[in-house]
């Protein structure tokens, strides 16, 4: 597998903040609010600003209780679940991301389908992770830095998903990262992670999104910019891994120096 590229090395940091990357923005947002979409419904752009669209399948790992299913609603826009419900059978969510490539200035549509499933369910049904494993581009490892035991569960995770899915993309987010004060997972032990990895290690919190005026709704454009370095994160990987799959770029292993 490639090694994975540095931030900032494969799309434009803070594009979306930029006027034109605001301008994209806009057809995933409606009045401030994140728009929806269904898994065959897609963003509409005017036709001077037509791009291309990159469609990728994620599979969402970690212990039960870590904030999976927290995680996907912040990438998504919707009401992080107050209360922790398992998951039953197989969830699917998409949300669409643009960013722009540095080597070509060119503004690509990212469209993640973030597939989201219980611990019980997983166990219980033999089907449930061959077809959540099945065609996937990523996966992404989370542990929660309040239980010390979903860290220590990593790199169990890690061999099992390399040794069948050698080629697929990996990143871990810790959660709950808003109560870092009670963290069972020290900076020391982050630190001695990554060193032994060599895989992206983002941070998310799991607090309820920020709202508009009218105190309800979900404001989409601060939600966007809560989650943006996750997402971006994830285009970086996937369309680097891309690039050295279709050959346009050197194939680096971990651990090899380039």
């Amino acid at each position: 597998m490639a090694r994975p590229p540095a931030p900032g090395s494969v799309i434009v940091p803070d594009w979306h903040e930029s006027t034109e990357g605001k301008e994209y923005l806009a057809c995933i947002l409606r009045k401030n609010r994140r728009r929806l979409f269904g898994l065959l419904e897609r963003p509409v752009l005017p036709p001077p600003m037509a791009i291309d669209t990159a469609s990728y399948k994620i599979f969402v790992c970690g212990k039960s209780g870590v904030g999976k299913t927290a995680l996907v609603a912040k990438l998504a826009g919707l009401e992080v679940p107050v209360v922790h419900h398992e998951t039953t059978g197989i969830q699917t969510t998409v949300v669409f991301w643009p960013a722009k490539l540095q080597a070509s200035d060119r503004v690509v549509m990212f469209r993640f389908e973030f597939w989201d499933c219980g611990e019980s369910a997983l166990k219980k049904f033999d089907h449930i992770l061959p077809a959540c494993k099945e065609k996937t581009d990523a996966f992404l490892f989370l542990f929660s830095f309040t239980d010390r035991a979903s860290f220590e569960d990593l790199p169990g995770q890690l061999a099992r998903m390399t040794d069948e899915a050698p080629g697929v993309v990996r990143m871990v987010i810790g959660s709950k990262f808003d109560q870092y004060m009670h963290t069972d997972v020290p900076e020391r032990d982050l630190t001695a992670f990554r060193q032994a990895w060599e895989l992206p290690l983002l941070r998310v919190k799991s607090v309820p999104g920020r709202r508009l005026a009218d105190g309800r709704t979900l404001d989409g454009r601060a939600g966007l910019a809560d989650v943006a370095h996750v997402l971006n994160g994830l285009v970086e990987q996937l369309w680097h891994q891309d690039q050295v799959a279709a050959g346009l770029l050197p194939n680096t292993p971990d651990n090899t120096p380039s």
